[in-house]
């Protein structure tokens, strides 16, 4: 299954694959990385880098535009029987090597054992529709979370407000009667 794949020059991905992934190379972080050039990437396990048991097919954002997952296409390796798979974010590293001529070439390294890719959710189109709404609603209720804060806020400050009202109040008499003299 193909979803529309944003064709922003993802700038999101500077710092590296946000929430988890981490960007390496034998050089220096590029700083800022394009998802043309991670999409199609070879993806590997940690325990056997040798072995590319799929490539990048698609990279999934959330609404604040963080990376939370990667779409992989297993091809036949591992016998994973090529389906597409999803690997959340924090699952997966990107290590960039920089070529002689400049280039970087990307690999996504997975800390899982070829058991566990099985275990791997397959992207489809229930997987998506369920995904969808789960992201909906953790994001309807960080908004309900951030309204209720902004209300306490509110209520707090017009608390304050009516407190340092009512002790300027009682200061302002206490001064006053202070220097009033005593009839």
């Amino acid at each position: 299954m193909r979803k529309p794949t944003l064709s922003l020059a993802i700038a999101t991905l500077a710092g590296g694959l946000a929430l988890g992934a981490q960007a390496q190379s034998t050089y220096q972080p590029q700083g800022l990385y394009s998802a043309d050039d991670i999409l199609d990437a070879g993806v590997y396990l940690t325990a056997n880098p040798g072995e590319r048991v799929g490539e990048v097919e698609d990279i999934l954002l959330d609404e604040a535009m963080q990376i939370t997952a990667l779409v992989v296409e297993s091809g036949s390796a591992l016998g994973l029987g090529g389906r597409e798979f999803i690997v959340e974010s924090g699952s997966f590293t990107l290590m960039t090597d920089l070529e002689n001529d400049g280039d970087a070439e990307h690999r996504v390294m997975l800390e899982a054992s070829a058991e566990e890719l099985e275990g791997y959710p397959t992207y489809n189109d229930a997987w998506w529709a369920q995904a969808r709404e789960r992201s909906r609603e953790a994001w309807m209720r960080t908004q309900e979370g951030a309204e209720s804060a902004w209300q306490a806020t509110q209520e707090g400050a017009e608390r304050a407000w009516e407190t340092t009202r009512e002790n300027a109040r009682q200061a302002w008499e206490a001064a006053r009667d202070a220097v009033t003299p005593d009839e």
